[in-house]
């Protein structure tokens, strides 16, 4: 059975007390590797490496074309272990191989790439001023990031939020979800094969609550915190953070609605909507499990779309095959389990799909449920979509709007100025037409409500792991 330690000051290591933990393949439901368990002394270690790393090593002081250059490095070894690293995510969490590898991978590589260029680009500010004086801008590292990462897609947001703040030239101690240890360490590993300093990427596993994850975002050592998770988990962060005067990035839940007017391509509106809602078996804060139907092509739309969810392929992850896999661990297979046993209570009804054997869900679509049903306002977090009919836009943009959630929303129409209306009056960070789940790094990402705080890519990645300096020099 593989081990996988924490990687603290450039070692890979077991913890102090030698405890580990098991991590699960939710298709044999068998575990298939040992995981080093830390917590509060672990977190010391690699924030007291991260923080020499910064204060007293070479990355900070680094010229950004050389960072870049280590980064792009990294970004290589990735790709050349893609197969390594997909099959880690693919046994920790279900995913199926032809996602993880085939997607979640080169867009790894593709974070390192990116932020690595967009430092090294990035111009400063000059503000001549007619005093006499001449001020301009530097944008110079912040110390040491906290990266807290989900399980859903392991590899992919952790690299989305270690590149940045890497190539802004601060040190990072990342917490991988105890769901979803292994591809942590492994990049970890190839980190230091790149020639990243020691102590730059440190990596702690270990659990939430009471231990790793928690003794990470409350400790007085970090001076930045990225969560990607839960909302009632983000506000845990948040008052912590403010303890401590840390600035947060919080990209939390998603109850995303997806309209497709009459106008819309039917064919190109199922194909997207399949997507939006079983790419991962809907293990996605981004997930478009409430899909409105303008009323003239509600019956049609609906018939297509149950044929195709019906003919997706469940199975083995690991096979090239398989089109959803199972959910990632008991725990959330009970949770989404709960909600489909629970339909007919809310006054709807399975139109299709249900639960499989194992921890499998099918593609599971449900109708007849009001909007005032849980189904309708909880973040399920698994294949299941309520589809319901609506007769005008202003409806649609209500139901839509009627959730504390504010991630993501799309809709399908071929009316260009709707296209621009509705989006314009849709609560989301992000609004997709006609696709889904299309990511430009320069664009922002987050979300409002319980959806989070704070905007990631580009820029605003710049904004959140750097301080801005303004200096100001007297010329006349």
């Amino acid at each position: 059975m593989e081990f996988f330690g924490h990687v603290i000051d450039g070692a890979e290591v077991a913890s102090a007390s030698g405890e580990t933990f098991a991590s699960v393949d939710p298709y044999t439901r068998e575990s298939w590797a040992e995981v080093a368990l830390g917590g509060p002394a672990e977190v010391d270690l690699a924030v007291a490496a991260a923080r020499r790393a910064f204060d007293e090593g070479p990355w900070p002081r680094m010229g950004r074309a050389e960072r870049g250059r280590l980064l792009h490095r990294l970004a290589d070894l990735i790709l050349a272990n893609a197969d390594r690293l997909g099959l880690a995510d693919t046994r920790d969490m279900g995913k199926p191989i032809t996602q993880s590898r085939g997607n979640d991978v080169p867009r790894a590589a593709d974070n390192f790439r990116f932020f690595a260029d967009h430092a090294r680009l990035t111009p400063a500010e000059a503000l001549p001023m007619d005093s006499g004086h001449h001020a301009y801008t530097r944008y110079e590292p912040v110390g040491v990031a906290a990266a807290v990462a989900p399980w859903n897609f392991p590899l992919m947001l952790e690299t989305w939020k270690i590149a940045p703040a890497l190539a802004w030239g601060n040190t990072v101690v990342l917490k991988p979800a105890e769901d979803t240890p292994a591809s942590a360490t492994i990049l970890a590993r190839l980190a230091l094969e790149a020639g990243l300093p020691p102590g730059v990427l440190n990596v702690v596993h270990g659990y939430g609550p009471d231990s790793a994850g928690q003794a990470l975002t409350e400790h007085p050592g970090v001076d930045r915190i990225t969560f990607t998770g839960e909302s009632a988990t983000g506000r845990v962060i948040s008052a912590a953070a403010a303890r401590n005067l840390v600035p947060v990035s919080l990209e939390l839940g998603g109850k995303g609605g997806n309209a497709v007017f009459a106008d819309a391509d039917l064919d190109n509106a199922v194909s997207w909507s399949l997507r939006a809602i079983f790419t991962n078996a809907g293990q996605v804060c981004l997930a478009g499990s409430r899909l409105y139907v303008q009323r003239p092509v509600f019956e049609e739309f609906l018939a297509r779309f149950t044929a195709a969810a019906e003919a997706m392929r469940l199975g083995d992850p690991k096979l090239d095959s398989t089109e959803i896999g199972p959910l990632a661990s008991e725990t959330h297979y009970r949770k989404v389990r709960g909600y489909v046993e629970s339909v007919a209570d809310e006054g709807g009804a399975v139109h299709a799909g249900g639960l499989g054997d194992g921890w499998f869900v099918r593609p599971t679509i449900v109708t007849g449920l009001p909007a005032t049903a849980r189904h309708q306002r909880e973040e399920i977090f698994g294949p299941v979509v309520t589809v319901t009919p609506f007769d005008t836009e202003d409806e649609v943009v209500a139901l839509m709007n009627g959730t504390r959630y504010g991630l993501n929303a799309m809709l399908f129409t071929e009316s260009l100025s709707r296209a621009h209306r509705v989006s314009a009056r849709l609560r989301a960070g992000t609004v997709w037409v006609n696709c889904f789940f299309i990511r430009d790094l320069r664009a922002p990402f987050g979300g409002a409500g319980d959806s989070g705080v704070g905007r990631e890519g580009g820029t605003f990645s710049r904004e959140f792991f750097t301080e801005p300096k303004a200096i100001v020099m007297q010329i006349d």
